[in-house]
């Protein structure tokens, strides 16, 4: 069979309580009739007898449409440990699942990426001797960071009247949250239960926890009840090329009670750069088609935004359009797909002259999505760190670092450390990070890098988390998903400051390089980070 995953099954052992058909969301496996021959010896003297009897068996669906994705629900059914899919290293899928002329299509991430940059960068600079290290038990840490033009002293519009400072114009808006947000997932690509889950973890987080975590709603609109609700103040609008919800959204506006923390213009995504989003019919339900106000098809974003073809049409998209819509209250950031070009639109944002850009959110390689063409996924991207820290340079080196904050994303928290990753590209100049697979895969995602999985793009994903299917969606646990995200959250806190005591800092270590060291010597050369060994 050229399929990736292969079905083992015991016959020996197997109840046939059918659990593991029932549970299979994509028809890879089914029960059938089989004719089952041995041969016994019976009485004292060897004297062989044929005999047969039909069973039913488990057999694996021999077509393409229904390959098995190696999700391993049917062994988590199985009350005898009797099937479980294992890895087929030697198929020929890719030649087999392009008969008929069309190209694979996939969810989640990219595959093939030969190691994680990050794995080979530590915090080597420990505050011993000269400048003494924090107690991050009992130090107060001021875990906090801008989102919102910052303005050099110079230029902040201020004057003295009977010897006191005074306003003196305009004062372009800042939002001060936590350093870890989490990224753009929209209700369409992740089914109700599960974006409910991250949303109620973000009021938690910040109503009873006081950590200020924004949530990015991804392209697609958001429910009108939390629109017109106080909680959207913790909530990041997104919109794309597509506009998918927007119409809902200006209609929510004059009955908005609070500004959202900030609205985010994507123009290009790392997991596809150069493509647009893309919602298969199959995950077109009803509500999603309610709060996009279109029809049940396939949603395709264009690549890029219709009449936007120069970066500075990009700050006059935001300053027409965004900025006017909230009366200049609420910072406008934008997202692009790291790539060769990065460090020129990072530039001319720096020198927006209306000082109306409030971000730059830079998406690497090995960020996640929920459907994609597998050509795309697999080869093309650019990985984020060396960007990243182009860009903090190239604002150094003009003066204006920390002026437009840079946000990173793409690949954080892949090892389950999202602290250590997020401090380390603070380090290299980002203010701070986003991430989405993780928040999956703390929910129950099962899929990985490996390829297991990663059936987003479907509509029939065996945990409830990417699809809008009902019977699928009530597998998801909301309350227990929402624990689950906070209890990181609290202890991703702690092992923040964790590590920015050692290096003696209680607040971000922006841009803190010397507070690393590389254990690959092109890539502390690459990053301008001191090599080790």
């Amino acid at each position: 069979m050229d399929f990736p995953w292969k079905i083992e099954w015991n016959s020996e052992t197997c109840i046939r309580c059918g659990s593991c058909v029932a549970t299979c969301t994509f028809g890879a496996i089914k029960p059938q009739l089989q004719r089952k021959s041995q041969t016994l010896s019976t009485g004292h003297l060897p004297n062989p007898v044929e005999s047969s009897q039909i069973i039913m068996a488990i057999k694996q669906v021999n077509d393409p449409k229904s390959y098995c994705r190696g999700c391993s629900m049917c062994e988590k059914v199985c009350p005898t440990n009797s099937i479980r899919p294992i890895e087929n290293e030697h198929n020929r899928f890719p030649l087999v699942a392009r008969h008929g002329a069309s190209p694979i299509k996939r969810g989640g991430r990219g595959h093939g990426m030969p190691h994680r940059v990050l794995d080979y960068i530590k915090v080597g600079r420990i505050s011993q001797m000269t400048d003494p290290s924090l107690d991050a038990a009992r130090h107060t840490f001021d875990i906090l960071t801008p989102l919102g033009r910052g303005l050099p002293a110079d230029e902040l519009p201020l004057k003295i009247e009977n010897g006191k400072l005074v306003a003196n114009g305009w004062t372009p808006p800042i939002r001060w949250i936590y350093p870890v947000l989490i990224g753009d997932m929209s209700v369409g690509a992740l089914s109700w239960r599960m974006w409910e889950a991250l949303a109620l973890a973000v009021a938690y987080l910040n109503e009873e926890c006081g950590m200020p975590v924004r949530m990015s709603s991804g392209e697609g609109g958001m429910p009108s009840r939390l629109l017109k609700s106080e909680y959207l103040k913790y909530f990041i609008i997104q919109i794309a090329s597509g506009h998918f919800g927007w119409n809902r959204i200006i209609k929510a506006m004059p009955e908005m009670v609070t500004d959202p923390a900030a609205i985010l213009i994507k123009i290009g995504q790392g997991a596809k750069p150069g493509d647009g989003g893309l919602l298969p019919a199959e995950k077109v339900a009803p509500h999603i088609q309610a709060i996009r106000g279109v029809p049940k098809a396939d949603l395709m974003s264009p690549p890029n935004h219709q009449g936007l073809y120069s970066i500075e049409e990009s700050v006059q998209k935001m300053f027409l359009s965004m900025n006017a819509a909230f009366k200049f209250r609420v910072p406008v950031a934008i997202k692009v797909a790291a790539s060769s070009t990065s460090v020129a639109v990072f530039n001319n944002l720096v020198r927006d002259p209306y000082h109306i850009v409030g971000g730059f959110f830079l998406d690497g390689i090995q960020g996640g999505t929920g459907a994609a063409h597998e050509v795309n996924l697999d080869h093309s991207g650019h990985p984020i760190l060396s960007k990243l820290r182009d860009c903090y340079l190239a604002a150094v080196e003009q003066g204006k670092q920390g002026q437009i904050p840079l946000f990173v994303g793409g690949g954080f928290g892949d090892s389950g450390d999202l602290a250590a990753d997020a401090f380390k590209a603070i380090c290299l100049g980002a203010n701070g990070v986003f991430s989405a697979k993780i928040w999956l895969q703390l929910a129950g995602c099962v899929g990985n890098e490996k390829g297991r999985c990663n059936a987003c793009n479907t509509g029939h994903c065996p945990v409830g988390i990417c699809t809008q299917d009902p019977r699928l969606v009530a597998r998801l646990d909301v309350d227990a998903v929402a624990q689950n995200i906070v209890d990181y959250f609290l202890a991703l806190d702690q092992e923040l400051k964790k590590l920015m005591a050692p290096i003696g800092n209680s607040t971000l270590p922006v841009g803190r390089s010397d507070a690393l060291v590389a254990m690959d010597k092109e890539i502390g050369e690459r990053l301008n980070v001191a090599y080790a060994c």
